[in-house]
């Protein structure tokens, strides 16, 4: 076949209307605002884990949606969030990524969440428990009781995550991912877990495409290690299962790391109540992920900053009650795939920047193929058809047409 003129290019492709999507999806800057609102703000993102707040008034800060939140551990032993925006005037309270409150800072008491601009304070519940000159300044016509943080949803769930939303009713968290995370939810929860590894990553791609990456295994061909460990029968047969709100898992075989060399069996130090050697990955919308492979579970965690800029967290986790012996083999185990210089987790990255290369704001629109079909197996691309269809729904936009309300698969089928 002779190469494309432009009007072939960008030419709808010879497949049903739900195995392909428009590129101005990752592109458009009008659509990454309504992201923003409609999914971001209304869904639960897990933002850190609770072994990251080990001890009470420890706390963390992130953002959602460009909303500055709050982690802390109260002194009740619970977590909670809440904006990290102080009620008198907006000023961001929190500046540092994580740290503890149980020692007075220069601008604050201890125990204290304090805002440094006019020194208002607020305790771990989002309680406002001082305001300077309060008598002085508002009289009887405002008082510390009138005023408060804005407190978030925040549940601790699947394994120590912890789990916040920005909307005040989400679907709840148990129906919202409880169905997914049943392939391992006795593992995670048979005993504690730890967060061995942190980094992050800002890459300049749409989230959706990391997102995307991550739920198709067609793309191991880029993957030397992964060929060479996992390339047999039960590899090609393992199911991409979707469920409800877009998530998808996909399901286990035993790894042959020794096959690769330089490495080893990771049997002894598998997880609980997993057999040794297995890979589990869950991938929930809009762009998490939480992979157990073998000795250790990372997971991702994206915050889309631009149509063409994605910020991703990874964190490696292990069982907290490993010797000083297991943690440094899980952490070895882990990096040498996930690790920043690991075999796989770098060309995914390189794989996912290439394509943010070529579809940024302005560019063309074209086609993108999802119509892979290979009985929903692990090369089938059932699972971004699934994801793609769901977004369709939240946005109220057809994916392989943007520009036009979402219509269910069915009524596609029918035009």
């Amino acid at each position: 076949m002779p190469a494309r003129n432009s009007k072939q290019w960008t030419a709808n492709p010879p497949l049903q209307r739900g195995e392909w999507i428009d590129s101005r999806v990752y592109t458009d800057d009008a659509i990454f605002e309504e992201e923003l609102e409609l999914i971001f703000k209304r869904t639960w993102i897990p933002v850190c884990h609770e072994s990251e707040l080990p001890k009470p008034y420890d706390f963390r800060t992130t953002s959602i949606a460009r909303e500055p939140v709050i982690i802390c551990r109260g002194p009740d032993n619970v977590v909670r969030a809440f904006l990290n925006v102080c009620p008198h005037r907006g000023m961001i309270i929190e500046r540092r990524p994580s740290g503890s409150f149980y020692e007075g800072q220069p601008s604050g008491n201890p125990k204290r969440m304090t805002c440094m601009f006019h020194a208002w304070q607020f305790d771990m519940k989002g309680s406002c428990v001082y305001v300077s000159r309060e008598k002085e300044g508002y009289q009887d016509r405002l008082c510390k009781e009138d005023v408060g943080l804005r407190r978030l949803r925040c549940e601790v769930k699947f394994g120590g995550f912890v789990w916040v939303s920005l909307a005040d009713d989400p679907v709840p968290l148990e129906d919202w991912a409880g169905a997914p995370f049943e392939c391992l939810r006795k593992t995670l929860d048979a005993e504690p877990l730890e967060v061995f590894h942190y980094h992050k990553a800002i890459v300049d791609t749409n989230y959706k495409l990391w997102h995307d990456t991550n739920c198709e295994f067609y793309h191991d061909f880029m993957h030397y290690h992964n060929r060479v460990t996992g390339f047999n029968d039960a590899y090609f047969a393992r199911k991409n299962e979707a469920f409800d709100h877009g998530h998808i898992v996909v399901g286990t075989f035993e790894v042959n790391y020794d096959q690769y060399e330089g490495f080893e069996s990771r049997a002894g130090l598998s997880f609980p109540h997993l057999p040794p050697n297995q890979w589990y990955m869950i991938d929930l919308f809009p762009g998490m992920n939480f992979n157990l492979r073998g000795s250790a579970l990372r997971c991702d965690v994206v915050t889309p900053l631009g149509p063409n800029k994605t910020m991703i967290e990874f964190r490696g986790l292990g069982l907290k009650r490993d010797t000083k012996e297991e943690r440094q083999t899980r952490i070895n185990h882990h990096n040498s795939i996930w690790g920043p210089f690991g075999r796989n987790l770098h060309e995914d990255l390189i794989g996912v920047q290439g394509q943010g290369v070529t579809m940024r704001p302005g560019s063309e629109s074209r086609r993108i193929l999802h119509g892979r079909q290979e009985n929903q197996t692990i090369h089938d691309e059932n699972g971004m058809r699934h994801y793609y269809d769901e977004w369709g729904r939240w946005m109220n936009r057809l994916p392989s047409d943007p520009e036009k309300s979402y219509s269910p698969p069915a009524t596609i089928a029918a035009e």
